[in-house]
């Protein structure tokens, strides 16, 4: 599942759920995807939270088969901002 295979996904799901804020999935080499202003978009732009994780990392994220607080604490997960936006991705995922 590439970039915008899941920014794709995660437009679908910003269509009948919101989102406050703006979080950037930032999985260095292997790109970005940035969630604001009510969709989801692989181009870079400044947000209000930032969370460092590998592209595999992320489809298990969203998948709910990587737990985020155990992400951090094992370092699987970096998180940079505001966290209380990260708390919000829980809505979404949920």
């Amino acid at each position: 599942m590439t970039l915008d295979d899941i920014a794709a996904e995660m437009r679908k799901v910003l269509q009948t759920k919101s989102f406050s804020g703006s979080l950037k999935f930032d999985c260095g080499a292997d790109g970005l995807i940035v969630l604001a202003d009510g969709t989801a978009s692989t181009e870079d732009r400044d947000t209000d939270c930032t969370l460092r994780l590998s592209q595999e990392n992320l489809v298990s994220l969203l998948k709910g088969k990587l737990n985020p607080m155990m992400a951090l604490a094992t370092g699987k997960l970096k998180l940079s901002g505001n966290p209380t936006v990260a708390m919000g991705l829980a809505k979404l995922l949920g």
